[in-house]
């Protein structure tokens, strides 16, 4: 199994950008799709974003659609968020999350994730 750390959160302007990286240790990599949660006080934990096994597929919630891109690069164990046009109401915890899965399938449902990591704050001020 795979262990995740995340890093790139912070506190930006709306408007601003940031750029969330997941580093993976451990073996397999390649064989997890991959996907970006996040969670804001009170709120349940919501899927973000989230890339198949050799990027074939990428799937993102619709309020992020055109501002957030989701991508991976197996040979660093690593993915990433770029999130741009930031709003407040982007503001939350984002975790990064690994799903052990068949090629071409990225699951927005938080329970079938095996692998999380601990978290990156990101809060955007207006």
């Amino acid at each position: 199994q795979v262990q995740l750390v995340e890093s790139g959160g912070g506190l930006v302007l709306a408007g601003g950008s940031l750029r969330l990286s997941c580093v993976a240790s451990g073996s397999s990599f390649n064989r997890y799709a991959l996907a970006w949660f996040r969670q804001a006080p009170g709120k349940e934990r919501e899927f973000v974003a989230g890339i198949s096994r050799m990027s074939t597929k990428t799937n993102y919630e619709d309020s992020v659609k055109g501002r957030f891109t989701i991508s991976r690069d197996d040979a660093k164990k690593t993915v990433y968020l770029q999130m741009n046009s930031l709003k407040p109401e982007d503001t939350a915890v984002y975790y990064c999350a690994a799903d052990m899965v068949v090629l071409g399938v990225v699951q927005t449902t938080p329970s079938v994730y095996e692998a999380w990591g601990q978290g990156t704050q990101v809060t955007v001020s207006s």
